[in-house]
């Protein structure tokens, strides 16, 4: 993509579709993993791991608390310092659209099982937070980042969230989001919602987050959690993850439980996990899918790349009139030699084809399965007020001063323009996604190359935000391919453009999740690309 391009043709590519508590320090020290030494930061920001929770896994968490070195109420507090000191105010990351009131209780409710019965499993009292477009049946409001939406009340938790109280975690907050999952302008800017503001980009607080899951993204980078929940059309974890040097799995599309989550269109919608590490990513895939604990953390091994044949798909390594193209390349080349380390062999270049057979059809099956499905979503609210698509357009045209500031509603107006799921339009373009994104797309590329997963850049830096002015992305990376075809994609860390992180992609046929994140694991092990954010005001000079 070109910098500059509208968001039409963004989302045809498919890199768019995302109560102040003080306390002590020296909770946890900096002891054993708990530390981890990632370099200089800007003076701006203290950085300590005073608050004992940077860059701390989830498996290192449930450690300390089974030993008693903590409990998770000391956990909510260092979490909620955090958010206080550099998302609520210092370099101000904004990722937190609404904190959970009961989560003190809840963690304190835990405690008292885990003395009592023991832990449930991996996740019991690990605090997670979850992006405001996954219903939450609580103290919070579930609004997908619109003032439309602000006091309606849902009917229960989305089953996701179910899932994960029943394993133990704690639901800490919500997180900001490109409002409706990035799908009412062509002309949007990730992270921005008329509710949460704009969410920045933690390396670089000038910078996008990306979009649409960019609060769970970025709250993951800075530590403000233990791990996130993201959703995904097209791009919104992946994307996110990649700009913020997180790892995210956008899950093969059938895996994971969709009821309660604001939809954007039911063939492509996932919700899926973001972790500072892939093993973090395997812990919590299976707390929301209400899977076997370790389903997927078993598998996690250094070798498992030994022997897999890995495609490489060069047309998604950005065009030559790119000038990221060249600045990027000697992070993809690492990449590449990174995977040789870890024993895939790649077959290089390879083709994923008929790519371009669903850019325009893609948007086509959005825009007429936003329309039923939010109209569907809105009516089964306990209590509104707006129930349809045209209740929200007017909505906004009544509120233009707050809503409309920054960008219009051109994708909910040509949304509501559409007839229904019984138009011959939609479905032959429906048919059109499935037939060339699958069996005569990533299908076809792995069948006749005898495949076992294919690569490619997730996508190139973050660029800065420009409000009113839209995305600028670059051609670099594509998300589009395993989103049509509902294919698992994982993006692990890979390296920096500068002070900004970029994102490798992991991509494999449906039902695959498992392999791909063990291939992920190997690739993350043997890279150690991640590193911490440093809250740069600006790029340096």
């Amino acid at each position: 993509m070109q910098r500059g391009m509208t968001r039409r043709e963004a989302l045809r590519t498919g890199v768019a579709g995302a109560a102040a508590v003080a306390v002590g320090s020296g909770l946890l020290g900096r002891s054993g993993d708990a530390w981890a030494d990632d370099g200089p930061h800007d003076a701006r920001v203290d950085e300590r791991d005073d608050d004992g929770v940077v860059e701390r896994s989830v498996a290192s968490l449930q450690r300390a608390l089974r030993s008693g070195e903590l409990t998770s109420v000391e956990l909510v507090h260092a979490y909620l310092d955090r958010i206080t000191r550099l998302d609520k105010s210092g370099p101000t990351v904004n990722s937190i659209i609404e904190l959970n009131p009961d989560a003190l209780a809840i963690a304190a409710a835990l405690d008292r099982e885990r003395r009592r019965r023991g832990p449930r499993g991996p996740l019991h009292g690990i605090p997670i937070v979850v992006k405001d477009n996954i219903a939450t049946a609580d103290g919070m409001q579930t609004t997908a980042g619109s003032l439309a939406l602000v006091g309606a009340k849902v009917p229960a938790d989305a089953a996701l969230v179910a899932n994960l109280r029943r394993a133990g975690a704690i639901v800490l907050a919500k997180t900001n989001l490109s409002e409706w999952a990035n799908f009412r302008s062509f002309n949007a800017n990730s992270g921005w919602s008329g509710r949460g503001g704009l969410t920045v980009n933690p390396y670089v607080l000038t910078h996008s987050a990306c979009g649409s899951s960019s609060g769970s993204g970025a709250a993951v980078a800075a530590s403000f959690a233990a791990a996130a929940v993201g959703t995904e059309t097209d791009g919104s974890i992946t994307c996110p993850a990649a700009v913020c040097g997180i790892v995210g799995i956008k899950p093969t599309q059938s895996l994971m439980p969709g009821a309660g989550i604001v939809p954007l269109a039911h063939s492509q919608d996932t919700a899926g996990p973001m972790g500072r590490t892939v093993a973090d990513v395997a812990a919590l895939l299976p707390g929301l899918t209400g899977e076997r604990a370790d389903r997927y953390t078993r598998r996690l091994r250094k070798g498992a790349l030994r022997g897999a044949r890995l495609g490489v798909a060069r047309q998604f390594f950005g065009t030559a009139d790119d000038p990221f193209t060249a600045e990027t390349a000697p992070v993809w080349d690492d990449a590449l030699a990174a995977l040789r380390e870890a024993g895939a062999v790649l077959v290089d270049p390879v083709v994923v084809p008929n790519v371009d057979k669903y850019f325009d059809t893609e948007l086509t099956v959005l825009l007429y399965e936003f329309k039923a499905d939010i109209n569907a979503y809105l009516a089964g609210l306990v209590s509104s007020p707006v129930r349809t698509l045209a209740d929200l357009i007017a909505f906004n045209n009544a509120n233009a001063a707050t809503e409309l500031q920054y960008f219009d509603q051109s994708i909910f107006e040509a949304a509501e323009a559409t007839t229904d799921l019984t138009d011959p339009v939609y479905l032959d373009a429906l048919a059109t996604d499935l037939r060339f994104s699958r069996g005569e797309g990533i299908d076809q590329v792995l069948r006749e190359q005898q495949l076992d997963a294919l690569v490619w850049p997730t996508s190139g830096p973050a660029w800065k935000v420009e409000l009113g002015k839209g995305d600028t992305f670059n051609s670099v990376g594509t998300t589009s391919p395993p989103a049509v075809a509902g294919y698992p994609h994982v993006t692990v860390p890979a390296g920096f453009d500068g002070p900004l992180p970029l994102g490798f992609s992991i991509v494999g046929p449906a039902g695959s999740d498992a392999r791909m994140l063990a291939y992920a694991y190997a690739f993350e092990q043997t890279i150690e690309a991640r590193r911490a954010p440093r809250y740069l005001a600006a790029p340096p000079a």
